[in-house]
């Protein structure tokens, strides 16, 4: 999550449609509005994207950067672009990366770094790189990889999704993985991401110590006898919770924090009706009063759908998100994996929404102002 938010422009905002909430019409007349377009859209990757990831830049919101996964096996790469969708930075090769998420301030030795993780799949690992401050050039911290999901076998060694977790108490920061398949309970894999005072790219420099299991799975697959998937998971930092998508079943929400002795009880699962295609990508929009939106893309050939929940639940019951606020149509094509922001960028005065863009193998940015509008039905 960014390190500001926009709390006073959208709280205001956000009272505002309150009332417009109440009235948004049933999830199924989306079918017949006319597809949101996009902004603008990235460069094409050579192969096949899947994830997103958005980085605000500290003082110059113009500098902030995308990354987004091609996730081709071993000639894959991670690739950064500029928010006019040019390609800034390819860092290849790599094994089949899938997914990817961002944290600020970590912690590594005796600095503060904000830094990228992708899973590598082929490789049964994760990869860190560091984004310096000004925006440049990203910085691999652990050539070697930190290795994950170890004493697995099969689908079920291959990390997928990735939500990095930033514990407000201590700092300590996490990294929760999926892997490309598993049972029906402790699917996700959480580890603990340090440092030493090593340079970046040394030997050491980086760590993920393993600290718990967790999370049900239905198993259930796009048809009877197939089995599905866990791939999105999102984190939210300030209220603590986890997230992912159980792809044809629904969404499960958790405690991140491992160390609460009630860490492993599911505390919600929504989002169980009103989609065509799979639960994909999973982000949060948040404003500074803890209220904003959880935002579920549903896999669409030719016109992906994105699904708006409240992010604070229902009045004095924080745990129920199943009423859909809204759902908005748009031109993205068979979306993975998608991020939002609700920091104020040039274009994009109340935040940005990319979304993975399949057939034109790129990732499209919308006005979320739009996405918004769109949602509570706002004229």
């Amino acid at each position: 999550m960014p390190r500001t938010t926009l709390a006073c422009v959208i709280a205001v905002t956000f009272v505002a449609v309150a009332c417009a909430r109440q009235a948004a019409p049933p999830a199924s007349d989306a079918a017949t509005e006319t597809a949101l377009q996009p902004v603008r859209a990235t460069a094409a990757l050579p192969h096949d994207p899947d994830d997103p990831a958005i980085w605000v830049h500290p003082t110059d919101p113009a500098k902030s950067l995308i990354v987004g996964t091609d996730k081709i096996a071993a000639t894959g790469g991670l690739y950064v672009f500029a928010l006019d969708g040019t390609l800034r930075q390819a860092i290849t090769p790599l094994d089949r990366p899938n997914n990817v998420d961002i944290e600020y301030g970590v912690t590594l030795g005796d600095r503060q770094v904000d830094i990228a993780v992708v899973t590598e799949r082929k490789q049964h690992r994760l990869r860190i790189f560091a984004i310096p401050a000004d925006g440049g050039m990203l910085v691999d911290l652990a050539p070697a990889g930190l290795p994950v999901l170890e004493g697995q076998t099969g689908e079920e060694s291959e990390p997928m999704g990735i939500a990095l977790y930033k514990r407000p108490a201590d700092a300590a920061v996490f990294a929760i993985v999926a892997p490309k398949t598993g049972g029906t309970t402790d699917y996700l894999w959480q580890y603990r991401i340090a440092g030493s005072t090593g340079s970046p790219g040394a030997e050491g420099a980086v760590s993920a110590t393993f600290v718990r299991r967790f999370g049900a799975f239905s198993r259930v697959g796009a048809v009877p006898g197939e089995i599905g998937e866990i791939e999105a998971v999102v984190v939210d930092d300030e209220l603590g919770y986890v997230y992912y998508s159980d792809e044809r079943a629904g969404i499960r929400k958790y405690y991140a924090d491992p160390d609460r002795p009630d860490a492993g009880r599911e505390l919600a699962l929504f989002a169980t009706e009103g989609y065509q295609g799979d639960r994909e990508g999973l982000a949060i929009y948040r404003t500074g009063d803890g209220t904003g939106f959880i935002i579920s893309s549903d896999q669409i050939e030719g016109g992906t759908r994105v699904h708006l929940f409240r992010r604070e639940g229902a009045a004095g019951r924080p745990h129920d998100h199943s009423e859909v606020v809204g759902v908005v149509p748009t031109a993205s094509d068979e979306t993975d994996g998608l991020d939002v922001t609700s920091h104020p960028l040039p274009g994009f005065p109340r935040g940005l929404l990319v979304m993975m863009n399949s057939g034109p193998k790129n990732f499209l940015l919308y006005d979320w102002a739009e996405v918004e509008r769109r949602a509570l039905r706002i004229r």
